[in-house]
């Protein structure tokens, strides 16, 4: 059939990225079938309900939507399911800060009043981040979102919950916990973000009971020291082996406490004598537990000293550092300060300084959900790609520590457990109970905290599925295909959902893991709001297009590794969208007359050539993507497309198509054209969604659209390995000839004679059978083609390439007086640039004074006029010949 669509002169992307997402959407392409077929599901991570889109989220979804589209091509069932998390620290956040504006706090309205208001939140706002996730073209089944803190996903969470403390997986003790004196609430130990600080380490002298000896410590929190209830050394340290059982007052207390000897005590590390804090350090805890030692708080929640800190009740614990170390300097205990880095445990949230504290909290027991986790991983059941981040995740599943999973919020799953003010009894059940199993009573109170974010988290690949319920969809869906997902959060979430997966399913939530790199700044930092680096990806898709953004983020890098973010990798991006665009306009204003039925000649070797290149990339791409390597399967595209399709292809059909032989050698053209073109769209349109769908709606095609189109496999019927090894030969020399043109400095409008000279029969064979290409692409109106022989032409340039020596005889090809003039000038002001630079060089105190890159610079510049004065003074004597 005749083309009748048109594509506008310049391509904008915004209009036709808007126009084709709502078809798409309205016509339920991205829902999910249950069709029987082939599945292929995956779960999106989860972005904070409170977030916007940000470089991170942009490429995760990219890559999970190439995938996703590319299985849909294949005729696979997908389903790719979207959703956002509670973010339960975050989201409090939100609404206490709209709370402060109007000059009053959560416990002023109280809990029920504010969980209502953060409702509101969340439905004012907290679709903003699946609005711009449509902007990025994102082919999720829109109608089986999910969200965290669902009726469905609630339940799963009780269930879960109910489940594990059944079995004694969950219990309640005081523990060393991680507390944020900002948040006001326990992080788990992975939410801890450590910084190499540049501290003080403080040598105090502590006295020993009946003894004019002192024992020296060294410690970077002096104000912890009020809370102290031994003195550690180690068992092998001769230094102590006379005081060890003896006592020591606490300076600043009226205290006694102990000597004790620990394995723990690194010899080497200050005076080899350390201070025992065990309710505000979680290794002094742990050997608390061992020597049966007090716990002593000093702190209360918002870090601020209490009524165990004496004379220092009330003061914050940074102003309490400063007056206990100026007491104990008048006092004559401390014996020097020395600087010292140290890492400091910071809240992932607010950067605020974490301060361990003894609490009653909620634990989950890790090390029986950790061992059919790490099997699933070592019995091949998972597979991380890359594969180097298997020991990654083993290192830290094999030492796990019990995971503390209770939050002081408001906001997030509440913990499913009453107590009967009657009896005490503790009541755990999937429902809310209307009374105390054990004595009657209806007067039970809900435990007031919440669950770890990550606890619903995850349960994400089968919850949002149905489970607990048997559904349709975990019966077809589940186990998941992939997890694709940063290599910063293996720990955070790809850890919690296998040893969640395997306690509640018996089963792996997914088959595989596909782990990316972060994105780094051009200078290859991360990007934060502190360093005011961060690129805002919705302005780039407004400025270049979803389409390329999205190719960008995926090509120049290889799986696992992080990547730069660089504008000018986004303006060679859009030169490439424009080059396809362009290309597709030529080739539909040339297919405007198509006749499907008409006669057609042999294809042509150009057109050989091309399908025979098309099948195999198809190939190489789909291999490419079954080993998750998308920045190589973009590669692969951008160069067929950019070099094979449109430089040469295109360039060699254009007498065909221009009707310069006949009509039979026309039509072939055009539909060899036709198929190349439409079948390569549908290669890259898991990449580039949009501008692929609108030119394949222009080209001949079946089906409404692309993204439910078959994917192209690679015919082996199509490959011609003659005709790709004769066009290799046919294009090393039109470049050369073209090397050689613009080295003399020919007119590009001006014809050449050439003598092409193969080594062999074989290589004269392609020679002749590309001649007509050879001619038109190199701009030469005469060529001889002969093999090998010894006499060579005269008073001709020369290049060799392919087994073919390529001569272009100077005559007529410049006027050879005229150009050894101009090129002996251009070598005198060459001559002058070297000597300036060598002197600029030679002088010490431009070598002293300017910064290094203005040095490299000019170094560079003098290798760059030295090559230039060579290739003159070797054109020279070419034409002095």
């Amino acid at each position: 059939m005749a083309v009748e669509k048109k594509l506008s002169t310049v391509y904008e992307p915004n209009s036709v990225e808007e126009k084709w997402y709502k078809i798409w959407e309205e016509k339920g392409y991205f829902h999910s079938k249950n069709k029987g077929k082939e599945a292929f599901s995956i779960v999106m991570p989860p972005p904070n309900v409170t977030g916007s889109l940000h470089l991170g989220h942009a490429l995760d979804n990219t890559l999970q939507d190439i995938l996703t589209r590319w299985h849909r091509m294949q005729g696979h069932d997908v389903l790719w399911v979207p959703g956002t998390d509670h973010a339960g620290i975050a989201t409090q956040a939100k609404v206490e800060e709209q709370l402060a504006k109007e000059g009053i706090s959560k416990h002023d309205i109280g809990r029920e009043k504010f969980l209502e208001r953060v409702w509101d939140w969340k439905h004012q706002y907290g679709n903003r981040i699946t609005k711009q996730l449509r902007k990025l073209g994102t082919s999720c089944d829109w109608q089986k979102e999910r969200f965290t803190l669902d009726e469905g996903c609630s339940r799963a969470v009780r269930e879960a919950f109910v489940n594990l403390y059944n079995k004694g997986l969950i219990y309640q003790g005081n523990y060393i916990i991680n507390w944020c004196p900002k948040c006001q609430t326990t992080i788990s130990d992975i939410e801890v973000e450590h910084e190499d600080q540049q501290g003080k380490l403080w040598h105090v002298r502590y006295p020993v009971v009946d003894s004019n000896e002192y024992i020296v410590i060294a410690t970077t929190r002096p104000e912890t020291l009020l809370g102290d209830t031994a003195v550690a050394v180690h068992p092998e340290d001769k230094r102590y082996t006379h005081l060890v059982g003896k006592k020591i007052r606490l300076p600043l207390t009226d205290r006694i406490i102990p000597i004790i000897t620990d394995d723990y005590v690194d010899k080497e590390f200050g005076t080899g004598a350390v201070k025992i804090t065990p309710a505000h350090d979680p290794n002094d805890f742990e050997m608390g537990l061992r020597h049966n030692l007090e716990n002593i708080s000093v702190m209360d929640r918002q870090a601020v000293m209490n009524e165990f800190a004496g004379k220092y009740q009330g003061l914050d614990r940074y102003e309490a550092r400063e007056k206990i170390v100026t007491d104990l300097k008048a006092m004559g205990l401390l014996v020097k300060i020395e600087d010292h880095e140290h890492a400091v445990g910071q809240c992932y949230r607010c950067n605020t300084v974490i301060e361990p504290m003894v609490s009653k909290q909620w634990f989950v027991k890790m090390k029986p959900l950790a061992e059919p986790a790490i099997s699933a991983v070592v019995d091949g059941k998972i597979k991380f790609v890359p594969e180097r981040f298997t020991k990654v995740y083993l290192n830290w599943m094999e030492n796990i520590r019990d995971w503390c999973i209770s939050r002081q919020l408001w906001w997030g799953h509440r913990i499913p457990v009453w107590y009967c003010q009657e009896c005490n009894e503790v009541i755990c059940e999937k429902e809310d109970p209307n009374k105390c199993p054990k004595c009657g009573s209806q007067d039970l109170v809900q435990d007031p905290d919440v669950l770890d974010t990550w606890f619903s988290s995850g349960l994400w690949p089968f919850s949002t599925l149905g489970w607990p319920n048997n559904t349709e969809d975990l019966k077809c869906y589940y186990p998941t295909s992939v997890m694709v997902t940063g290599r910063d959060i293996i720990f955070f979430w790809v850890a919690r959902m296998i040893f969640s997966a395997m306690e509640s399913m018996s089963e792996v939530p997914f088959r595989e893991v596909f782990i990316h790199g972060l994105i780094l700044d051009s200078q290859g930092r991360k990007m934060s709001k502190s360093l005011g680096n961060g690129i805002d990806p919705i302005e780039v898709i407004e400025k270049f297009g979803a389409d390329t953004l999205r190719f960008m983020l995926i090509t120049g890098n290889t799986p696992g590794n992080d990547m730069r973010f660089q504008n000018e990798r986004l303006e060679g991006t859009r030169n490439f969208a424009n080059k396809i665009w362009n290309a597709s306009r030529f080739a539909l204003m040339n297919l405007e007359d198509v006749d499907e039925n008409g006669e057609t000649t042999e294809p042509s070797l150009a057109d050989r050539w091309i399908r025979s290149r098309f099948n195999r990339v198809a190939e190489e791409v789909t291999h490419s993507l079954e080993r998750y390597d998308l920045g190589e399967t973009g590669r692969l595209l951008y160069e067929f497309i950019w070099n094979e399709f449109c430089d040469w292809y295109i360039e060699m059909a254009k007498p065909s198509l221009y009707g310069k032989e006949t009509q039979e050698n026309r039509r072939t053209a055009q539909a060899v054209l036709a198929k190349t073109l439409s079948q390569t769209m549908q290669l890259l349109h898991p990449f580039m969604p949009f501008i692929t769908e609108e030119i394949w709606q222009c080209l001949p095609h079946e089906g409404e659209t692309i993204m439910l189109s078959s994917w192209p496999q690679g015919e082996k019927t199509e490959i011609d390995v003659e005709a790709e090894e004769c066009m290799v030969v046919i294009m090393e020399v039109v470049k050369a000839v073209r090397n050689l043109r613009s080295e003399m400095n020919v007119l590009p409008g001006k014809k050449v004679e050439a003598v092409l000279m193969a080594q062999d029969e074989e290589v004269l064979a392609r020679l002749q059978a590309g001649k007509s290409y050879v001619m038109n692409l190199a701009g030469i109106n005469q060529a001889d083609i002969i093999l090998n022989c010894p006499k060579k032409p005269e008073q001709a340039v020369t290049a060799v390439v392919s087994g073919v020596e390529v001569y272009l005889p100077l005559k007529g090809l410049v006027d050879v007086k005229k150009e050894l003039v101009r090129l002996e000038k251009e070598g005198a002001n060459l001559d002058k640039e070297i000597a300036r630079l060598k002197g600029k060089l030679d002088n010490e105190g431009f070598l002293s004074k300017a910064p290094c890159e203005v040095v490299a610079k000019e170094k560079a510049k003098l290798v760059d006029y030295n090559n230039k004065k060579e290739a003159i003074l070797e054109r020279i004597v070419d034409l002095k010949g």
